[in-house]
């Protein structure tokens, strides 16, 4: 089954550039391991070394968050988006 992943700027780099990849894989564990294997060095971006998803980095199935569904054993479904998004944190808050 093929899955449109969208890949954000920062991890560009490993995709030669392009904003979204076709991956293959019946859960999220799956789709980032077939990632990887076809963008090599992408997964250390996207996981620690426990294999979980970095806390700074968002993951969504066609809009939801994996972290209130089933995290990295998601069910993936021929034709879904994912779209991989790194926290954005910093600034400053109230008035200037």
């Amino acid at each position: 089954m093929s899955v449109q992943v969208r890949i954000p700027t920062p991890l560009r780099r490993f995709t030669g550039g392009a904003e979204e990849v076709s991956a293959e894989g019946a859960t999220i564990s799956a789709l980032v391991n077939d990632i990887e294997q076809n963008h090599p060095g992408i997964k250390e971006r996207i996981c620690d070394e426990q294999g979980n998803i970095r806390r700074f980095v968002n993951i969504f199935v066609n809009g939801d968050d994996i972290r209130f569904s089933d995290n990295l054993e998601t069910v993936l479904k021929d034709g879904d988006e994912v779209s991989i998004v790194p926290a954005i944190a910093g600034g400053k808050c109230g008035p200037a």
